[in-house]
């Protein structure tokens, strides 16, 4: 059985879907006048992750390989994430053999154990199935486990753990119409036909409920796009339900989209309380409270979900500029580097990346700590070799430490790289 999993493995789950003003859009493509990216393990693993989240599963499994490449212990950060890309791309065999090597290297991780269980389901390898959705469900990285678990265990026969599972289904992904479903099978199997009809007619209703959401999203997000702000409201409340993270989502990014921060809130910490471990969840909340200037609140969904996905581009940018706004220099440099590190791309980040690393050169500087300050201006002389400033502080603090050579060197290019701007 195969069926497109709405959720991503923990370990790279972050299709962050809210628009922001300040830059933070995924890499698709390479920048004008740049021929070949950095040929770094850790630009090749945030590629890779923007390319998952597009779903562009045949980049992402190529950045991959590259960071492996680079980097053959990268097994979770790299490895994993590529057997996912295969798995997608339904490369059943290679994306097996991805994971078993995962497996051996860092033991039954459930992300992993969940994935072998899928397909085995795939190679109608029921027992082989139970086996491994049974582990991976001790500890459930997907609420759609249980169901999985509850198919394995009916393809296999075993129709009395196959009910427990799908009935814990219902309680983990209420709004899937495919739990009902073969509950109602289940019972036609086993000559139920009242209860089998009662599910299969859950299962109609469920389906219909879902394909109504759908409607009722394109609608609201239109009404908003008009700027009726009171006809959109009435509409779009059809859709809170505090009890289903993704609906919850999905409103949420239509009133974050359209300026209404207040309503986004409130649907993004319910979201992210039903949701604790989704780095999704706790980016959008993070979000959130950034536009509403509400930075210390920003903090600490971010920080929490930094903890267990520390390659996450965005997380990374957001925080550091979460960092920033608080007056936290030191730590927002270290955050933006690292998401510069993993999208050398995003000019946002490389244009804060700037910012922060001046700010941190001239408060060295002020403390008369020049070694410190001298660093800095390297950085961000990297990070922008065409601006004259960088050099114009590094001639003050050679002439400061008596070294007039390198004074009137750096004087020199900043003049150069002036007169070459005002051509």
């Amino acid at each position: 059985m195969r069926h497109q999993s709405r959720l991503w493995p923990k370990l790279v789950a972050v299709l962050l879907v809210m628009t922001t003003s300040v830059g933070w859009a995924l890499w698709n493509g390479m920048p004008p006048g740049v021929e070949t990216p950095p040929d770094t393990a850790e630009a090749h693993l945030g590629n890779g992750y923007s390319a998952l989240t597009q779903e562009h599963y045949e980049d992402a499994a190529n950045e991959f390989r590259a960071a492996l490449a680079i980097n053959p212990k990268l097994v979770l950060r790299a490895q994993f994430p590529l057997a996912v890309a295969l798995f997608e791309m339904h490369q059943a065999k290679d994306a097996r053999h991805e994971f078993e090597s995962v497996r051996r290297a860092v033991g039954d991780h459930p992300n992993i154990l969940y994935y072998l269980g899928r397909l085995d389901l795939e190679n109608a390898n029921f027992n082989s199935a139970v086996k491994n959705l049974a582990k991976a469900a001790a500890n459930p990285p997907f609420p759609d486990t249980s169901y999985y678990l509850g198919f394995a265990y009916f393809k296999a026969g075993d129709l009395g753990a196959a009910e427990k599972w799908f009935e814990e289904a219902t309680r983990q992904v209420p709004r899937d119409s495919r739990v009902p479903y073969q509950l109602g099978k289940l019972y036609q199997k086993q000559g139920r036909k009242d209860e089998a009809d009662r599910a299969f007619a859950k299962s109609e209703e469920l389906r219909k409920r879902n394909a109504n959401d759908s409607r009722v999203r394109l609608e609201c997000a239109q009404t908003m796009d008009q700027g009726l702000r009171e006809e959109a409201s009435a509409i779009c409340e059809q859709l809170y339900d505090p009890n289903d993270a993704q609906n919850l989502t999905a409103l949420g990014t239509i009133y974050g989209q359209h300026g209404n921060f207040e309503e986004a809130l409130k649907c993004f910490r319910r979201a992210a309380e039903l949701e604790p471990r989704s780095p999704q969840m706790q980016y959008n909340l993070a979000l959130v409270y950034y536009q509403l200037n509400q930075f210390e609140n920003a903090r600490l969904p971010l920080e929490n979900a930094l903890k267990e996905w520390t390659d996450l581009f965005r997380l990374n940018a957001l925080y550091g500029a979460v960092l920033r706004k608080l007056g936290e220099g030191s730590a927002a440099h270290q955050a933006l580097r690292r998401a510069h590190e993993l999208n050398p791309y995003d000019s946002g980040t490389a244009d804060l990346l700037y910012s922060v690393t001046l700010e941190l050169a001239q408060e060295s500087k002020s403390a008369q700590k020049f070694s410190d300050s001298l660093q800095f201006l390297q950085e961000a002389i990297k990070l922008r070799p065409g601006d004259p400033e960088p050099h114009r502080r590094l001639a003050e603090i050679y002439t400061l430490t008596a070294r007039s050579p390198e004074a009137a060197a750096e004087w020199r290019e900043a003049e150069r790289l002036s007169g070459r701007s005002a051509n």
